[in-house]
């Protein structure tokens, strides 16, 4: 009986071959996953295709693969496991299978809208390492809103514009293509195109506000003068003006990114510029298998471009599986002292002061309280710029933020240093700051210096004259130097600027080098009323224009030694 076995084996081996060849004859007329294969099957294809997988079978076998794992994938991924899925798309060959993702993540929004900001998020990432991919999927999405606005296909257009957002939403597709549908919808107004139109504009409203507010509010007028004609339904008519509320609330309930899903860096995001009306190609035979006769060579250029998105290497996966235990008790000691490089700590430390600061009664209990904030060594400047910004946001300017930086520099003299180089960084960039912001500073500023807490010789950073001021810094200096005046009166300001420290200190507010600058400065400080303040000034120039007329009769240069 075994030996009839055995003969009944050897005679069926040719049939197994031939039924092998016979079923990857089948599998090539047939279309990509038109026929379900019994696994015991499959793997008996592929252990007979492994042998070249240069071959046709092995290539149709490793697309249905592809098919399969992309389709798996992006069917799995929510807000929760994104950061994980991403990792494992990468893993598949997206150049080779860019038509299979872009059909796969285009007919799974389309059955789950409230998913569709996961999916614009997850086109995003790839968008950035794989910009072809991204290119693909918006053009196809196009495309589809072009053939459903053609059949009157409420469902699809809906879906489509809805994506389309998203993918504005995250830089992917530039804001044009979004302005381009909503004219187009609103054209010619129906009950059908204001609804998408209504739609859309929640969906990708927040950013046109803040991208493009111009064309944004001719988007509400437009919406506004079809709700004043009465040509549609009183359905639509209430979906425009719950849009107009939604618009005043500011998109509360629509945010740009929702929380969760702004995963890529704005330097890095690659934004296509795909127009409405171009002509679109939509590469549908990228969705159908075709033999590739270099196969071999594109999957190694892909693992290569695999390994260099991923950070992978084949040396380190061999190399970490042979890790020892003293490394990894070196590697424990050194997660010891990891420190916080995320910036969360500085951001919590800004919260606990501006609420501190809020909450307080009067600057006493303000100073008391933040004096019992822990402090790391070199964090005291973030104290001090903190009060100064809080300062900066009020509408007017308060004597509660001057007292509190008075008490401060009068405690210790390490609060004195920081609001000097505090008060030289905010001059150097006052330029940056709005009017009612700038005028706060500034009177903040006066306060210290006329109460003494800081040093004048911190004014040697102020140069007045034509080339290094500009109109925010003469506007600081104006509204400081009143809040001076006003503190100490006009003659003891005078008589502190004649002080020999000071003088040499404030050589850039009243410079005696040049002519053309001490002028400048002249005329400058008279017309903000500290005219009194210049009589030396005016004293050098007087001496300067005999010695110049002096020379021009001797005919000798200005500027050398003249004989006595």
């Amino acid at each position: 009986m075994e030996l009839e076995k055995s003969n009944n084996t050897k005679e069926k081996a040719p049939d197994q071959e031939y039924d092998a060849k016979a079923e990857f004859a089948k599998l090539l007329s047939t279309r990509s996953g038109g026929v379900y294969m019994p696994p015991a099957r499959l793997r008996a294809l592929q252990e007979a295709a492994a042998g070249d997988k240069t071959s046709q079978e092995f290539q149709r076998l490793s697309w249905d693969a592809l098919r399969k794992s992309i389709t798996g994938i992006v069917n799995r991924v929510n807000i929760n496991n994104i950061k994980l899925i991403v990792p494992e798309l990468f893993s598949e060959n997206l150049i080779r299978g860019r038509g299979l993702f872009s059909r796969s993540i285009m007919k799974a929004q389309s059955s789950s809208l409230p998913f569709t900001p996961v999916f614009a998020a997850l086109v995003a990432i790839i968008n950035t390492k794989l910009p072809q991919v991204g290119e693909l999927v918006l053009t196809r999405l196009i495309s589809q809103f072009r053939k459903a606005f053609k059949r009157n296909d409420k469902i699809v257009c809906h879906s489509t514009t809805t994506f389309i957002a998203h993918l504005v939403n995250q830089a992917v597709a530039h804001e044009i293509i979004a302005l381009q549908i909503l004219v187009l919808l609103l054209e010619r107004p129906t009950d059908d195109s204001i609804e998408i139109a209504v739609g859309f504009m929640r969906e990708v409203g927040a950013f046109l506000a803040e991208n493009s507010p111009i064309a944004n509010a001719t988007v509400y007028e437009r919406f506004r003068a079809v709700l004043n004609e009465g040509s549609i339904s009183h359905r639509v008519q209430y979906m425009i003006e719950v849009l107009m509320q939604v618009r005043k609330d500011k998109y509360k309930d629509n945010p740009i990114l929702p929380e969760g899903l702004d995963l890529v860096e704005e330097d890095e995001q690659i934004t296509h510029r795909v127009q409405l009306e171009e002509e679109l190609q939509v590469q549908e035979g990228l969705n159908i298998f075709k033999v590739d006769p270099d196969f071999l060579q594109n999957e190694e250029k892909y693992k290569s471009i695999k390994n260099e998105i991923l950070g992978e290497d084949s040396d380190e996966d061999s190399g970490s599986e042979e890790v020892s235990s003293d490394e990894e008790d070196s590697e424990v000691e050194e997660k010891e002292g990891i420190e916080d490089q995320t910036g969360t700590n500085l951001v919590n430390l800004r919260r606990t002061i501006y609420l501190t600061i809020m909450n307080a009664l009067n600057y006493e209990e303000a100073v008391h309280k933040l004096l019992k904030v822990q402090l790391s060594e070199g964090e005291e400047i973030e104290m001090v710029n903190m009060i100064i910004e809080c300062c900066s946001q009020e509408r007017s300017y308060s004597t509660f933020y001057g007292l509190i930086g008075e008490r401060f520099s009068k405690l210790n003299r390490v609060w004195t240093e920081c609001f000097e180089t505090a008060f030289n960084n905010y001059y150097t960039t006052i330029h940056r700051y709005e009017t009612n912001r700038l005028r706060n500073i500034a009177r903040f500023f006066g306060h210290l210096f006329a109460s003494d807490s800081i040093s004048w010789v911190g004014l040697e950073c102020i140069k007045i004259n034509e080339d290094d001021t500009t109109s925010s810094s003469r506007i600081f200096v104006k509204i400081m130097m009143n809040e001076m005046m006003e503190s100490m009166g006009l003659k003891t300001l005078s008589e502190r600027f004649k002080d020999d420290e000071v003088k040499r200190a404030c050589q850039g507010m009243f410079p005696t080098d040049v002519p053309k600058n001490t002028r400048f400065s002249i005329n400058y400080f008279t017309s903000i009323g500290l005219g009194v303040v210049t009589e030396e000034m005016r004293e050098w120039l007087k001496v300067g224009d005999f010695i110049y007329q002096y020379a021009q009769d001797i005919d000798c240069h200005p500027y050398r030694t003249l004989p006595s």
